[in-house]
């Protein structure tokens, strides 16, 4: 069965803003909420970036029910994957069955902070690979020492850890990231209906849950949902792997300024008021071989799109 979700975006919008969002979310009636892990937002006008791990335990505290995701955690270079271990078991002991933990290679534009060079893809790949054995070792509330080509853990254990090994789902974009997926995650993360991804996936073995995010702008008019895309998320129709590569808001900006109003609608991102453009979207996510499709309202107004998603667009999956 389908899940529905919806975006907490951690570069949009203040911490305690988010949990009022999460606890919104629940109320309207979506399945799950995943929230970004980021250092800096895209661009400075989107204007926000806390901590991810505070707010997900205030999350944690202001829902029953609804399921939370990591979309997607970096833990190989700006934290330690010891840290963001400790940080997991803690929130997943607190969310106790309802909470995934998305893992993936990062971007120049958070991870660079630490005055690390940012290596290439293959490398960030092997990094990922040994952080998650390292995570995955401290999990067990066993003792572990590691001595890897990357990381080093002497005598460490964690006492609060979850029953379970906490869920964990590798994003993928790209061919050889999807095959990674199917052999080291619980499941992939996405964004966008990229069939591909799904197929190269379910070939090379993968069987777990396949999450991917739409991205959308309701507004009372079409024309007015561009202008707040262009405002507060041009990034969205950056191309190519200038989202990996730019390593500041500053250089997102300049390349965002090369974004016009036809860029938006061929970056896929819903723009319609139209209830059915929304059902569509999300249903061409579905028909592409996802079961938790979550929606991203960019902007500043997020009452609107939880109102409008729960009286006119939820019922067309129930």
């Amino acid at each position: 069965m389908t899940q529905l979700g919806y975006t907490l975006s951690s570069e949009e919008h203040g911490p305690m803003e988010l949990v009022e969002n999460a606890r919104r979310a629940e109320a309207a009636g979506f399945d799950f909420v995943s929230i970004s892990d980021h250092f800096h937002p895209w661009i400075s006008a989107q204007g926000e970036s806390p901590f991810v791990w505070s707010t997900l335990g205030a999350i944690a505290a202001a829902t029953d029910e609804i399921d939370v995701g990591v979309g997607v955690t970096c833990p190989t270079m700006r934290i330690h994957p010891l840290n963001v271990a400790h940080a997991v078991a803690t929130v997943d002991e607190m969310l106790d069955d309802r909470f995934t933990f998305g893992v993936g290679t990062g971007e120049n534009l958070n991870e660079h902070v630490v005055g690390h060079r940012w290596p290439e893809h293959d490398v960030r790949l092997e990094m990922l690979e040994e952080a998650m054995a390292v995570m995955r070792s401290l999990w067990t509330g066993e003792t572990i020492s590691h001595r890897g080509e990357y990381y080093t853990v002497e005598n460490a254990r964690l006492y609060t850890v979850p029953d379970d090994q906490p869920t964990t789902i590798a994003s993928a974009f790209g061919p050889r990231t999807a095959e990674w997926a199917a052999e080291y995650g619980d499941g992939i993360w996405c964004s966008g209906p990229q069939t591909e991804i799904v197929d190269i996936y379910e070939d090379a073995g993968g069987e777990g849950p396949r999450y991917t995010q739409v991205h959308c702008c309701y507004a009372e008019t079409e024309a007015e949902a561009i202008d707040t895309v262009l405002k507060y998320w041009p990034n969205g129709s950056l191309p190519g792997e200038l989202a990996q590569e730019l390593p500041t808001p500053a250089h997102f900006e300049q390349a965002a300024s090369m974004v016009d109003r036809e860029d938006v609608g061929a970056s896929g991102t819903i723009t319609d008021p139209d209830p059915t453009a929304h059902v569509e979207g999300i249903q061409e996510a579905i028909d592409a071989g996802y079961d938790h499709v979550y929606v991203h309202q960019i902007g500043p107004d997020q009452a609107e799109l939880l109102e409008f998603y729960e009286e006119d667009v939820l019922p067309s999956f129930e």
